[in-house]
């Protein structure tokens, strides 16, 4: 039996619970994505790929978006970071970071970023 890889249930409920408590970053992020808004392309947040959870993901771009708060750049955070964007791209996953700040000091200059990423 092949091993589901995205939106894993074991993670459904952490899924859940992030998604009901997005920082601000996030929220104001999601304004952006949400409905398809973005080159009508759909994302997804707080999406499961194997044991990690993205911040938002477009399965049509096979796109990962982190937004990366003051717990990312830690030691710790860091190597967890790492270790995740790793996985990912072995998966043909591409990751695109921004710091919490760049959403809000020039976030049509993030969605400009993204949009470079949304090809059919």
């Amino acid at each position: 039996m092949k091993k589901r890889l995205h939106n894993v249930k074991a993670l459904k409920e952490r899924r859940s619970d992030l998604r009901s408590g997005l920082t601000p970053a996030e929220a104001v992020l999601w304004k952006s994505l949400q409905h398809s808004q973005l080159s009508g392309k759909k994302f997804r947040r707080q999406h499961s790929i194997d044991k990690y959870i993205v911040d938002f993901y477009c399965p049509d771009c096979r796109l990962a978006i982190e937004l990366d708060g003051d717990a990312h750049f830690t030691e710790g955070g860091a190597e967890f970071d790492a270790a995740r964007t790793e996985f990912l791209t072995k998966k043909g996953i591409r990751i695109l970071r921004f710091e919490n700040r760049e959403i809000f000091d020039n976030l049509d200059l993030v969605i400009a970023e993204i949009q470079k990423y949304l090809i059919s």
